[in-house]
């Protein structure tokens, strides 16, 4: 059984119901894609991909624009055997081909207006012996990374690991036929344990013409979703706006891929009186956590572990952190649970390589509360160690973003001759903003930080590096 086969399974039971419903600009009219519909066009499509170049047990690269050629392309790619390897649509050629040859795609199948499918032969530069490892694992998925440091890591996923990551996930999303999920995020970094997931247990996924707040509250007064799933940057759109929309039908409003910061938190729940509910979604792990209990009165959390997966804290010796109750007793967190990566591409390594005796090591430093609500802290590569007194870039980072005048800030060690090293600070100004001086920012900071934790320097800067999903880039 794959997932493709539970998709086909729910359009047996209800042909009919929408599996996805699309709002275009301009347009009253809203386009609907059954599960009938949906696994005839993913069949028809696999059927014609197969034809066109060898796909089964091979890495397929996949350019689609956002929507649902993005699901059906992508869904034939798994129906006709191949392993799915979503590359972002938005690069140049060369980008392009960049991906492809880190990934060591295969065949490369492009989707374009009234282009259909076209696939290119791009062979495979694996070793015979990780080829045969590779195919043994019936693989599905490769995704990278983020790439904050700029190490970008190949992540496999065969269909036994998807399915598993599924069935834990639901156990906090509890998606079921009935939910109407908004969806903002884009598909070539959120695919499986978001669209997979609400396709295999019958759901509808709603997409609206754009992410701005006017037309997120359209398709939300028409189609009434109960599921809401995106970024803070989008709700952090939606909290300032003025009109009289609502979101009265959502019965859970999911924030992932970035940090939740109290200000969009706060002002969305005064706007909508909803609650955002902060989840954890790690590439090589699934959705561990998620802030169901708490999410009301520490909206910062990342909140508690779910049913399937253990999580705890080790210290620098490989020691297990018992104590709670604060961010002086942090450690690196660790995870364990169903639905675990199988390998990193390249360089080969079995996940069990990586594992094992701790579980995943996250990279993320974190505490867990009183409550047993866990916070995150910092990634440990982003520790700025200043004369022995250590702390994390986000925490000075969270400060400068709270400045009325700044719209980003990034913040990085740099190596001192006598402390080790010190903080500097990179700030993007708002556009509608005054540009502070740098006495004005020195000043800020040491009215909300330890003078140690003070950047030494900052630099206004237009814009800040970000990775292709988003994320601040490390240096």
């Amino acid at each position: 059984m794959t997932v493709v086969d539970d998709i086909r399974a729910r359009a047996v039971e209800r042909p009919d119901h929408p599996a996805i419903q699309i709002a275009h600009r301009g347009d009253d009219a809203v386009e609907t894609l059954t599960y009938g519909e949906l696994v005839e066009s993913f069949t028809d499509r696999a059927a014609l991909l197969a034809r066109a170049t060898r796909v089964d047990g091979c890495r397929v690269g996949m350019v689609a624009p956002q929507g649902r050629e993005f699901v059906e392309t992508a869904l034939a790619i798994l129906a006709a055997g191949g392993c799915l390897v979503p590359i972002p649509s938005d690069q140049s050629e060369e980008s392009l081909r960049d991906f492809a040859g880190k990934a060591r795609v295969e065949a490369l199948v492009r989707v374009g207006d009234g282009l259909g499918l076209e696939a290119v032969d791009a062979g495979d530069a694996l070793p015979a012996d990780v080829r045969d490892s590779f195919r043994t694992l019936d693989p599905a998925y490769v995704r990278f990374t983020s790439g904050t440091t700029n190490e970008r890591k190949g992540v496999v996923l065969s269909h036994a690991r998807i399915l598993e990551r599924l069935d834990a996930a639901n156990r906090g999303m509890s998606i079921s036929r009935d939910d109407r999920v908004l969806w903002l995020l884009p598909m070539a970094h959120h695919f499986v344990v978001s669209i997979l997931l609400y396709l295999r247990n019958g759901a509808t996924i709603l997409l609206p013409s754009g992410s701005l707040a006017q037309p997120v509250l359209e398709i939300a007064a028409s189609l009434r979703p109960t599921v809401f799933y995106a970024s803070p940057y989008h709700y952090g759109l939606l909290a300032k706006d003025a009109s009289s929309g609502r979101l009265d039908s959502v019965r859970l409003a999911v924030s992932t891929a970035e940090g939740l910061r109290a200000d969009i938190a706060a002002l969305f729940a005064e706007r909508f009186e909803l609650s955002l509910v902060q989840a954890l979604g790690i590439i090589e792990v699934g959705l561990p956590v998620m802030n169901h209990v708490s999410a009301a009165t520490k909206p910062t959390a990342l909140g508690r572990p779910l049913p399937d997966y253990d999580v705890w804290l080790r210290d620098e010796a490989g020691r297990p952190v018992v104590e709670r109750g604060s961010a002086d007793r942090c450690g690196e967190v660790c995870i364990r649970g169903p639905g675990m990566f199988d390998a990193y591409l390249d360089p080969w390594t079995p996940s069990a390589d990586i594992v094992e005796p701790d579980g995943f090591r996250t990279g993320d430093q974190g505490w867990f509360d009183a409550d047993g609500d866990l916070h995150l802290i910092g990634r440990r590569t982003n520790r700025i160690n200043m004369a022995g007194m250590k702390f994390f870039s986000e925490e000075v980072e969270a400060v400068l973003d709270r400045h009325p005048a700044i719209a980003a800030s990034r913040v990085l060690a740099r190596a001192h001759p006598h402390l080790g090293q010190i903080p500097v600070a990179e700030v993007v100004i708002s556009p509608s903003a005054r540009e502070p001086s740098r006495r004005e920012l020195t000043d800020y900071c040491r009215d909300h930080l330890p003078t140690y934790k003070i950047p030494r320097q900052f630099q206004i800067v237009e814009r800040l590096p970000k990775t292709v999903t988003g994320k601040l880039r490390r240096v």
